[in-house]
């Protein structure tokens, strides 16, 4: 038998790719999807391209609408998440897509996002390091997930091999983005018209002010780091989905560069989403879009004395809804691959 369903904010980018893959997984079913002013609309007018989902209309975001599925995804701004999670009940399992629940330490939510800390939860990101196993261990039987920052799972997952191995330093680690606006979702703020992105590269929360900068130092202290330092900036460029993160730390002196691929090729060897690429080649944004995979590529600047990642993956797949979904298929005992490709769209 399936398991019941709902989505809110399922009027949204990451709600609508929600959607999108629970529309093929054979063991969920689709029951209600929610939003706040679309209320009321067939689903299918905000989300056209959902065809085989065209029989299901909105209803309001609520606590009673969302009661009574074996599964809830929460595809709303933060602070609207945690508000909601709060009032469902503690045995069905919630997957929030947003920010509410992804941080350990209040300091960093207070000092990032501001207003109400609702607490951590397990990270929907299975592949990551975690003591001494991976995040993959946290999600097994349970019962509230936090989906990851798109940008902190791309620079992460690039480079919490390394840290894990002791093979790279964890302080000046130094990462620059190119990133698709649909990341930002449906936002209606001049900076992601159309007439702004096309032709132009924009760099935006440069100076060490984006949100998902504590998110990806506290990965890498999972992954054994104590104070990681992370310069991040992201550039918005345009693309509608893609995030290629070139990610870059010191070598610890005395590492081979046998060592440093080693590292990164244990770490994913086993994993169906992650892979790293063989030595001279990188990934574009184009391999990965529709498809849960992040590739990575691997290469050492000698001269620099730092190693160099170029980690690609699809923003709205692998980096939100993809991972959301691998990860309750861990939680409620399906094969983690379950619903999930790895085969991209091109041209």
């Amino acid at each position: 038998m399936a398991f019941s369903v709902a989505v809110a904010g399922a009027s949204g980018y990451a709600g609508g790719e929600l959607l999108r893959i629970l529309a093929e997984h054979p063991d969920f079913e689709v029951r209600t999807v929610t939003a706040n002013q679309s209320a009321g609309r067939p689903l299918i007018a905000l989300q056209p391209q959902l065809r085989s989902l065209a029989h299901l209309n909105l209803v309001e975001t609520t606590t009673e609408n969302l009661a009574g599925h074996d599964v809830v995804f929460l595809a709303l701004p933060h602070g609207k998440s945690g508000e909601i999670a709060a009032t469902l009940d503690p045995a069905t399992l919630v997957v929030d897509c947003g920010a509410d629940h992804r941080l350990e330490r209040e300091g960093d939510w207070a000092a990032f996002y501001g207003g109400e800390y609702y607490g951590a939860w397990s990270y929907a990101v299975p592949e990551l390091p975690f003591g001494g196993g991976k995040q993959r261990d946290r999600l097994v039987g349970a019962t509230r997930i936090a989906a990851p920052g798109c940008n902190a799972s791309a620079v992460s997952l690039a480079l919490a091999p390394g840290i894990r191995a002791g093979v790279i330093e964890e302080a000046d680690i130094v990462a620059v983005l190119a990133v698709g606006p649909s990341g930002a979702g449906k936002n209606l703020k001049p900076m992601y018209l159309a007439s702004e992105i096309l032709g132009s590269a924009n760099p935006y929360a440069v100076g060490g002010t984006h949100r998902h900068i504590p998110e990806i130092q506290q990965n890498l202290r999972a992954a054994g780091a104590s104070a990681p330092t992370v310069s991040f900036t992201p550039i918005l460029v345009p693309m509608s989905r893609g995030i290629l993160a070139t990610s870059t730390a010191r070598i610890v002196p005395g590492t081979t560069a046998v060592q440093i691929r080693e590292a990164w090729e244990s770490a994913y060897a086993d994993e169906p989403f992650v892979h790293v690429l063989p030595d001279g080649v990188v990934p574009r944004t184009a391999d990965v879009l529709g498809a849960n995979t992040a590739l990575i590529g691997l290469a050492i600047d000698e001269a620099a004395g730092r190693v160099v990642t170029v980690l690609a993956l699809d923003n709205l797949y692998k980096g939100t809804a993809g991972a959301a979904i691998q990860s309750a298929n861990i939680a409620l005992g399906l094969p983690e691959t379950t619903g999930l490709t790895v085969n991209g769209v091109a041209p």
